[in-house]
């Protein structure tokens, strides 16, 4: 796939701790408690130290945190650890994906003068004060604009992601108004791809929680709803399901062309997101059904992925090209690792539709 001297990116996952319960994140069920399959791991600045050695940060062009599980925010040391990348390469591209909703108005000012020119932070705002909530349960819409406030005040770059949804999207140009009153450099309206079921069946509803209230999170209107997700009729039936379509569609890697790199908050090294995300679907009792396991237990086991005993010897297990070896495999039920049919199958791509 590619080496450990070609890699320019790092995709950090500092924690998997986080103060909001957002229906459709893998760290809750459905907004109703904690995945029972994960730990609340956490990255310290001594395992970021032990993972990435100053040689390796002195030949990436980028690190940015966010990840599947957690909000970088919550971690202890992150602020920490986005210092040591920059005092190592003052060039580096730092960046991170937050909901904005936590730490102290001073946390924010440190954080801007880290990152600053060289480095943005994206606020996930999915709506205004009465709806932001509906979606980023727990977070407090006051704490995200006092926040955002203090680091844009301080020379911090901002971004605003806003995921569309039908109770938000007839807020979208009061929001990007908003956006440019309070400094954000970019305001972007995201066409979530979240509308499918696990066995990627559309749906036009999540069924979500709050403590003890089911509620339903519905689809947007046609002109906000994702691309792929209003071409997916067409590809049912030129494949007749969406299984075969994963079985014959090439595999256009995304971060193999960026030479981008994932470590979860438990140190183990994947090439994405979206191949360690597999590794604990709350729905599964035993989440080692899952595909991405007999690619784990191939190597010896999850902790030969361990970063943190060296993140060369990752490389030495051979499972990366374990799994780009697999795209040429006949179908999934050979060996053809699904989820890379999913998210980097070329004609189907609901991640990248969600800014188009």
């Amino acid at each position: 796939m590619y080496l450990y001297s070609e890699i320019k990116q790092i995709h950090l996952e500092i924690t998997q701790k986080c103060q909001a319960s957002c229906p459709m994140c893998d760290r809750n069920m459905n907004g109703s408690g904690l995945n029972p399959h994960i730990n609340l791991a956490e990255l310290t600045l001594s395992d970021c130290e032990n993972i990435f050695n100053k040689p390796l940060i002195s030949q990436l062009n980028s690190m940015y945190m966010c990840g599947n599980l957690g909000d970088p925010i919550i971690a202890n040391d992150t602020l920490s650890v986005f210092e040591y990348f920059r005092n190592t390469n003052n060039k580096i591209w730092l960046g991170m994906n937050t909901n904005g909703g936590a730490r102290s108005s001073d946390w924010w000012r440190n954080l801007a003068d880290i990152l600053g020119a060289r480095g943005v932070v994206t606020f996930s705002i999915d709506g205004l004060e009465d709806t932001n909530h509906i979606y980023r349960q727990n977070v407090i819409w006051s704490n995200i604009i006092k926040n955002a406030k203090s680091f844009i005040a301080a020379g911090g770059r901002a971004k605003w992601d806003f995921l569309i949804f039908d109770h938000n999207q007839h807020q979208l140009e009061q929001a990007e108004f908003l956006s440019k009153k309070l400094g954000f450099e970019k305001f972007v309206a995201k066409k979530t791809g979240r509308f499918l079921y696990a066995n990627t069946a559309k749906k036009d509803e999540h069924i979500s929680y709050n403590k003890n209230d089911k509620f339903s999170i519905k689809k947007p209107k046609d002109e906000y709803t994702n691309n792929s997700l209003k071409k997916q009729d067409n590809i049912i039936n030129k494949y007749k399901s969406m299984d075969n379509y994963y079985d014959q569609t090439l595999i256009q890697c995304k971060v193999k062309d960026e030479g981008s790199l994932f470590i979860t908050a438990e140190g183990l090294a994947f090439p994405c997101c979206w191949t360690a995300g597999r590794m604990y679907k709350w729905w599964h009792k035993d989440p080692t059904i899952e595909q991405i396991w007999n690619f784990i237990e191939e190597i010896g086991g999850k902790e030969k992925l361990n970063a943190k005993n060296g993140l060369e010897n990752v490389f030495k297990t051979g499972i990366f090209e374990n799994i780009e070896r697999s795209w040429s495999k006949k179908n999934c039920s050979d060996g053809k690792l699904k989820v890379c049919s999913m998210k980097c199958g070329i004609g189907f791509d609901p991640f990248g539709d969600q800014f188009k």
